[in-house]
């Protein structure tokens, strides 16, 4: 393809990736949904090989080239070591069966949702994911890495603190534009109580001393001073981790996060697209208002 068909029609791509149990699959429903109404031709691609339980319908699902029931059953291998193989095979078989089915659907689709592995090995050790993007890119895709991690992590600081490092090394392993996510908000902000800060804290990844101080409460880790202390340093001398805050179910964090994701790949509205979302937004606001009305409506009578 030559450059100027690329200008005249640009390809964008999401490859959300992010541990098991994050929320990916359900984003992806959710997001396949949410752009179809903004009018865009998006369609989603499940490289998941051990991806059997999807809320949408994809229109290319790399189980049609390898699953990892197979690999364990062929090769012996458990369900880590045969998820590795799979990427590994889906890496050697970009040029034979994932670009050419790209090629085929892009008649009708310019952006799509990659619906990528939740092994999170793949993306800080291992090479073979960064390979299969960096060979997207090289077909002209503007991609975005979105970094989904479940909100909970925030009740801890330990598992926070982890979190933050391996959302760092991530973001320098792949090498490509990068929106971190906190999933289930609604969660995260039902039980805002429960946190040692509040939620922005956690968003902005502010003074991670603070973080420091409450794991120094606790006798087991305190002993881990030194070493928790250098992997505050670290992340707080890239300055690169931030977090963006998702309800998947929520029209308007969804527009927000859809705000983050296209200024990070580049993508540019087509006509229409801002009337639309001032259309979601009205509606968004008239529901939430609604629902508070009702809340209201059965609250106790109390003298």
């Amino acid at each position: 393809m030559n450059k100027s068909a690329t200008v005249e029609n640009p390809r964008y791509g999401q490859l959300i990736i992010g541990p098991p149990g994050s929320g990916k699959t359900t984003y992806c429903a959710e997001a396949l949904k949410f752009y179809r109404e903004l009018g865009r031709q998006v369609g989603v691609v499940n490289l998941d090989p051990a991806n059997d339980n999807m809320d949408y319908e994809p229109v290319l699902n790399v189980v049609e080239l390898i699953t990892v029931d197979e690999c364990m059953d062929h090769l012996q291998l458990g369900p880590n070591g045969a998820l590795m193989h799979c990427a590994e095979y889906l890496a050697e078989h970009l040029e034979d069966w994932l670009l050419p089915a790209l090629r085929r659907l892009g008649a009708t689709y310019n952006y799509f949702l990659f619906d990528c592995p939740g092994q999170v090995e793949l993306y800080t050790h291992h090479s073979a994911m960064a390979r299969v993007f960096e060979r997207l890119e090289r077909e002209r895709y503007s991609l975005v890495t979105v970094n989904l991690i479940d909100s909970h992590y925030c009740s801890e600081p330990a598992k926070f603190i982890a979190t933050l490092l391996m959302a760092l090394n991530t973001m320098l392993r792949m090498s490509l534009p990068h929106v971190n996510v906190l999933s289930k908000a609604d969660l995260l902000r039902k039980h805002e109580t429960k946190l040692h800060f509040n939620i922005d804290f956690y968003a902005d990844v502010l003074d991670l001393r603070y973080l420091l101080d409450k794991l120094d409460e606790d006798p087991a880790m305190r002993k881990y001073h030194k070493l928790n202390e250098a992997i505050c340093s670290t992340v707080e001398d890239y300055s690169l981790v931030s977090f963006q805050l998702l309800d998947a179910f929520s029209t308007e964090s969804m527009l927000r996060l859809r705000n983050h994701i296209d200024k990070a790949n580049g993508y540019v509205y087509k006509a229409g697209e801002e009337q639309t979302v001032n259309s979601l937004l009205a509606c968004a606001v008239g529901a939430e208002a609604e629902a508070v009305r009702q809340q209201q409506d059965v609250q106790p009578y109390v003298e």
